[in-house]
């Protein structure tokens, strides 16, 4: 298969055989998306990702063995400076600050629409952060919360 030069590589893993299929079906559907691999653990993510050198990698965040940010952490550990957009069910803040800050350029939950989807890998391969609107109050808040925490703790200062 001969690709576009203006095409978007995408590696897909998730431990679900079902839906990793059903988004590389949606995904083969575009036109300047190409699944070029999929990936049914952290382990078979790093390696593929190291051999196809995709543009973006969906990942999924619940997977047994090497969970998604151990996989995103074990990534740029290795050198894979592919755009990494969350793909999963979590809406956790703890799950969702952690994944950013192990180098994650997206967070999208699972129950959004196909168009969406697209729309969001699209935008995350382009560079621009993409997260789900459920996500964007747990985002606020906690940097809300860490800005007053680093208040309080220089208002513990003495003048000298």
């Amino acid at each position: 298969m001969m690709l576009q030069k203006s095409a978007l590589t995408v590696l897909v893993v998730d431990d679900h055989p079902l839906l990793r299929k059903g988004v590389v079906d949606l995904l083969t559907l575009e036109d300047e998306i190409i699944p070029v691999g999929e990936a049914s653990d952290g382990i078979d993510a790093v390696r593929k990702a190291q051999e196809l050198e995709p543009d973006l990698i969906l990942l999924d965040l619940n997977m047994p063995g090497m969970n998604g940010i151990e996989t995103i952490r074990a990534l740029r550990n290795a050198g894979v400076d592919s755009r990494i957009l969350l793909f999963t069910v979590s809406d956790s803040e703890c799950d969702v600050l952690s994944a950013f800050r192990e180098g994650a350029d997206g967070y999208l939950l699972k129950d959004v629409e196909p168009e969406a989807l697209i729309n969001s890998i699209k935008k995350a391969a382009k560079g621009i952060t993409t997260v789900s609107p459920e996500l964007v109050d747990i985002l606020t808040s906690a940097i809300k919360s860490r800005d007053r925490q680093h208040d309080s703790e220089l208002d513990d200062l003495t003048d000298r």
